[in-house]
């Protein structure tokens, strides 16, 4: 049996094979961030999976960075969950739901009020998010004051109950690509001399109570990690990478979550330098992400560099990719054209092998 097709289990936590859905962003929600019937029909189309991880999915009406992307911070957003893990279920999979908050990346005409974006730091971001109205450059966030922090802490907590409300295995924690987790971690983003920042340990201390705080909430095997080190995305820098992250793994392990999922590049061949340093000192469920094909994700989990692969764009374009692995048959090409389009073309329309089967 190929390894990729192999199951996994630990700790409680299991997957049916060792291929992942990666978190992609398709912008199909409503302006008040519900989605649609469709998209409970995209996920369980989806579900040979080993585990599906949901887009980017906004914890509060202070975390929009672009238009359409979904929530779970009202009740209509969780009921139009529902009907997607519902769907997922009976169709044989898992799917874990990852929250997100953008701090710096949003846009004040995105806030409440037309307030400025938070962060850890007053320190602007070189970027241009996409709007329906063009692209808008990032403005200078206001920094966040203990007390608020720990709000936004209670505000993962509540989007992690209110996805297990909704009908999710488990949530993901975003603390990579630049969001305010991340920001936290990083060199560029995170100035403060408080105890939120300074030494590995105060740059880490926002993450750290947050997994903390979640899995009290609804339990280390329903929990993930989402890390990206030296990942430059959205104008992000990790300075000192080789000693922090490193430092985090080991605190991470500690928490027993369900798993760590590491980005290791965004280059269209799999960067695997990260996994091969950070899976050595990582002992629990390690999925693997950037770029891999079948032959490189095998490769990487016969070298015991990682537990799972999680695709992207492949899993986007074929949703049986489990069964087009297995008999090594042609895949489906993305279409870029419409990855963040309304309605159902490049969304629920990429055909099978064979006749779809779905629930």
């Amino acid at each position: 049996m190929a390894i990729l097709s192999a199951p996994f289990t630990y700790a409680g936590f299991e997957m049916k094979n060792r291929m992942v859905m990666a978190p992609l962003t398709r912008g199909r929600a409503s302006d008040d961030g519900i989605q649609p019937a469709i998209a409970a029909t995209y996920y369980a189309q989806r579900a040979s999976a080993g585990l599906i991880i949901t887009e980017s999915v906004n914890i509060s009406s202070m975390s929009k960075a672009n238009d359409n992307i979904p929530g779970i911070y009202t009740s209509a957003q969780i009921d139009s969950w529902k009907t997607v893990t519902d769907r997922v279920h009976k169709n044989g999979g898992k799917i874990f739901m990852q929250l997100l908050h953008v701090g710096r990346l949003s846009l004040p005409d995105l806030l409440p009020g037309n307030v400025q974006p938070i962060a850890p730091s007053a320190v602007a971001a070189r970027w241009q998010n996409y709007t329906r109205n063009g692209p808008k450059s990032t403005v200078m966030p206001r920094e966040l004051t203990i007390d608020e922090i720990k709000v936004v802490r209670d505000e993962f907590v509540t989007a992690a109950k209110n996805a297990i409300l909704a009908g999710f295995d488990g949530v993901e924690l975003h603390a990579a690509y630049g969001y305010l987790i991340h920001q936290f971690l990083g060199t560029n983003t995170n100035l403060r001399t408080d105890s939120y920042g300074g030494d590995h340990t105060g740059r880490a201390r926002f993450l750290l109570e947050t997994t903390d705080a979640v899995t009290a909430a609804v339990g280390a095997e329903k929990t993930g990690i989402r890390i990206s080190p030296c990942v430059a995305q959205h104008d992000m820098e990790d300075a000192d990478a080789v000693v922090f992250y490193p430092y985090l793994i080991h605190e991470l392990d500690k928490r027993h979550t369900a798993y760590l999922h590491v980005t290791g590049g965004l280059s269209p061949m799999p960067d695997t330098t990260w996994h091969e340093r950070l899976r050595p000192l990582y002992k629990g469920c390690y999925i693997a992400n950037g770029g891999f094909t079948k032959e490189s994700g095998e490769a990487l989990l016969a070298a015991n560099r990682a537990d799972a692969i999680a695709y992207g764009q492949a899993f986007l374009a074929n949703p049986d990719l489990p069964e087009r692995f297995k008999k090594n048959a042609p895949l489906n090409a993305p279409d870029p054209a419409t990855f963040y389009t309304p309605g159902g073309e490049g969304y629920i329309d990429y055909p099978f092998l064979e006749p779809e089967g779905v629930i």
